[in-house]
């Protein structure tokens, strides 16, 4: 089945686009923290604390080098300045790690450290440009394009494509939450008498839902509500309302628990990145 669906996928050397040559000078980020303050940060050592932020430790390693890689040219692409949420990306501080890895925090900071070094310089570009490498959690078994979830203009490179490789693998993707007929009205500002949805696209995810008169998309419900994805269902019951959700984030990008999964199945980095990000150049600056 995988085979079948990667069939096409081709892993392309890595190239140094003439364009990147003179990018080669010490890279610092600018990192904005909640309590206003800034650090600047060695590229390489504010990449160690993203990936402790954004993935499993224990996850495989191509998908750890798939999301340094996606996580570098996210902070190149946005002019080295970020902070440290899912605005940007989630970033860890070596005190975070510490507490979170306790008596492994050496083992797993030297291991990162490792895989950082080993694609020093690896970025994802898309006709000489730096990409929007956006990623997200866990998918519903498809992957969004870029303009169904953020109603901007289409990115060739961030189409939908299947994504099964996380259906064995992740915890909670399923998901239920409830409302009560209050909690609803509350969330809405008015008396809610019916929620319908209206519309999917290819991707399964919601497109549309009827509240009432009113039409909302389903990325407006997923925000409002709080749920984990856009792919949901709604049942009632004389208690209130229960969504049930399969999947986690915007959907968008690359899968991080599909590249794993991919990992899993033996696939390399290179192939991980350029199938969920499509058309991508591999290149080193």
């Amino acid at each position: 089945m995988y085979g079948i669906v990667l069939g096409l996928i081709r892993a392309n050397l890595i190239s140094i686009h003439p364009f990147f040559k003179n990018h080669t000078t010490l890279q610092q980020v600018t990192i904005s923290y909640s309590d206003g303050h800034q650090e600047n940060l060695d590229l390489d050592d504010y990449l160690i604390g993203v990936v402790a932020g954004e993935m499993p430790i224990t996850f495989e390693d191509e998908a750890l080098k798939a999301q340094i890689i996606a996580s570098r040219t996210y902070v190149l692409s946005r002019n080295y300045q970020v902070d440290t949420t899912t605005k940007t990306q989630v970033y860890l501080t070596k005190q975070q790690m510490q507490e979170n890895w306790q008596d492994q925090y050496d083992k797993n900071y030297e291991h990162l450290k490792m895989l950082v070094q080993q694609t020093t310089g690896e970025v994802l570009t898309y006709q000489g440009e730096y990409i929007s490498a956006l990623f997200f959690s866990s998918s519903n078994g498809y992957t969004e394009n870029s303009e169904d979830y953020f109603q901007a203009s289409a990115k060739p490179y961030l189409r939908s494509v299947k994504s099964p490789f996380e259906q064995d693998a992740c915890p909670n993707l399923i998901r239920t939450k409830n409302f009560s007929f209050t909690q609803i009205n509350d969330l809405f500002g008015f008396i809610v008498d019916s929620i319908e949805i209206q519309s999917y696209y290819e991707s399964h995810h919601v497109k549309s839902v009827k509240v009432n008169d009113q039409i909302y998309s389903g990325r407006q419900i997923r925000e409002l509500l709080q749920l984990a994805s856009t792919d949901f269902t709604i049942t009632q019951d004389d208690q209130g309302y229960t969504f049930t959700t399969m999947g986690s984030g915007h959907g968008v990008g690359m899968s991080q628990y599909g590249a794993n999964g991919m990992a899993l199945l033996g696939y390399s980095y290179q192939e991980i990145l350029q199938y969920y990000y499509q058309g991508v150049e591999i290149t080193k600056i």
